[in-house]
């Protein structure tokens, strides 16, 4: 596919997607590359614009450059935000939130702090993003290791062979100590997530490095 046709494939994809206003969106291609400019009113919408852009048949690689912009009488001060996002992740119970630090400034929350599980880290910033006033997300939190390398390889190849959208065969996972590295083929961007979502599903993964490319 030809970058004027990938480009017009994401920009209907954009604007088939409810969850944002794709007008105040720009989208430029190069070489299979989407740039995203402009501006949304959440970050979530910021999130949920990627999202919809990653569906897209052909997309190789995203530059994120949408900015979150609140009107003035909006805008939320960091003492608020970090005390809603204190509130909000104590209410889940998925996220030992007594495990996580919350950092706010000028609207961009910082998360710190150890979980066991990669399933608790990304719920504690699913539910922060949401929140009136955040402009971004930085998660910093660690994922404690507790199995032994050979095991978390086992475990993420036998996942990978379970999944019937993958060809589990054109794809190599290499693990070293808490970190696992996907490397091999896959025929289009959704596959990439699903291989991802295999390697973090293994306790004691802190680090997942998506080399796999399209072809």
């Amino acid at each position: 596919m030809d970058d004027k046709a990938l480009r017009q494939d994401v920009i209907s994809e954009l604007d088939f997607d409810p969850s944002f206003d794709a007008e105040t969106i720009g989208v430029a291609v190069e070489g299979g590359v989407v740039t995203l400019t402009g501006h949304v009113s959440s970050y979530a919408e910021k999130i949920a614009a990627e999202r919809a852009t990653q569906r897209v048949k052909g997309v190789r690689a995203i530059a994120q450059e949408i900015v979150v912009r609140y009107p003035e009488d909006k805008k939320t001060a960091d003492d608020q935000i970090a005390e809603r996002a204190v509130s909000i992740m104590t209410w889940d119970a998925r996220i030992p939130a007594e495990d996580v630090m919350v950092k706010v400034q000028q609207g961009w929350v910082t998360l710190s702090g150890e979980v066991h599980w990669h399933f608790q880290r990304e719920a504690a910033e699913s539910s922060v993003r949401r929140l009136s006033g955040v402009v971004g997300v930085t998660n910093e939190i660690r994922v404690r290791p507790n199995t032994r390398p050979e095991d978390v390889r086992s475990r993420i190849v036998d996942a990978l062979e379970r999944n019937a959208e993958l060809e589990a065969d054109s794809i190599n996972v290499l693990v070293q100590g808490d970190k696992v590295t996907l490397e091999g083929k896959v025929k289009a961007w959704y596959e990439r997530e699903v291989a991802e979502r295999a390697a973090w599903s293994v306790p004691g993964v802190a680090v997942v490095e998506d080399h796999l490319i399209l072809g």
